[in-house]
């Protein structure tokens, strides 16, 4: 499988580092553990740059990128959902979406808020609009989005006409793409900070256990790259559900590493560190978690 950009998707990618490029750059002091810029969200929702989904020219593949490269900001933004999930459940649908499984009110949603459109999937599709009494926000949780809890599911939801399986396996999609980007920066973050940082005389990324270690977590990362953007283009269950479980167990084993090299830096508010590490954190455990995704990646493949 060719797997390189064509001119459409190489246009579009530059066009989005050119938009996102003011925003890399933060100042970190008080912003807690989840940093949002409305600004930032509503620059993409003018280019239409999380839309690309509904264009069968440009499709999911593309979609995957754009998700991939949003993730590697700080600033958290609801992208994974809406460019890849949304143009399953047609025109209708606005975002913010928060995508999930029908009983399970008690995990946190992503974005959820009053006005979000909250996707439910069970033994069909709906979904339905958030109202301010049936959402609780969690502000002080520490997972680096801004997250809220739904106290209740209502009785009326919009049905959709896709599949739970075919949802559940864009839902992996996202979450690969997603954590593939988050990889990526934070492993970026913490490189130029132990190539600056002395000690017992020389830059800490000279000593070779460390760089050992760095160089597993980059072969990791890449792994999860090429397999969310290889399930992005087919759209295979399997493919889906083998990218979702590499990026959930290379989180669990990367960011322990990358909080280490960090040292006391790793453990402070002042590094942008946390604001990757910490929503990779709620994703290892959606869909799941690895045993859930181990068990549809074998269903998928032997089942």
């Amino acid at each position: 499988m060719n797997l390189s950009f064509n001119d459409d998707q190489i246009a579009i990618r530059d066009a989005l580092d050119a938009l996102t490029r003011p925003f890399e750059a933060v100042v970190l002091h008080e912003t807690g553990f989840a940093l949002t810029d409305p600004s930032l969200d509503a620059a993409l929702a003018e280019g239409g740059f999380l839309d690309v989904g509904f264009d069968p020219d440009l499709g999911i593949g593309t979609a995957a990128v754009i998700v991939e490269r949003l993730a590697r900001l700080p600033q958290a933004t609801e992208a994974a959902f809406s460019a890849i999930v949304r143009p399953a459940l047609g025109d209708g649908v606005s975002g913010p979406v928060c995508v999930m499984e029908e009983g399970d009110l008690r995990r946190p949603l992503r974005f959820l808020a009053p006005g979000a459109t909250v996707v439910v999937v069970g033994d069909a599709v709906t979904s339905f609009v958030a109202t301010e009494d049936q959402v609780r926000a969690e502000p002080e949780a520490l997972y680096g989005y801004p997250v809220a809890t739904l106290l209740s599911l209502p009785d009326a939801r919009c049905s959709h006409d896709v599949s739970p399986g075919k949802l559940r396996t864009l839902w992996r999609v996202a979450l690969a793409a997603e954590a593939a980007g988050l990889l990526a920066a934070a492993l970026a973050s913490v490189s130029t900070y132990v190539s600056e940082r002395h000690q017992f005389g020389r830059p800490l990324a000279t000593f070779q256990a460390l760089r050992h270690r760095l160089a597993e977590a980059q072969v990791r990362t890449n792994g999860v790259y090429w397999l969310a953007m290889k399930a992005a283009h087919t759209l295979d269950d399997g493919d889906a559900a083998l990218a979702t479980l590499h990026a959930q167990e290379s989180a669990r084993a990367v960011v322990y590493d990358l909080h280490q090299f960090m040292g006391g830096m790793g453990m402070t508010l002042e590094h942008p560190l946390h604001l990757w590490t910490y929503r990779l954190k709620l994703l290892t455990g959606e869909l799941g978690g690895r045993g859930g995704n181990a068990l549809a990646a074998a269903e998928a493949l032997w089942g």
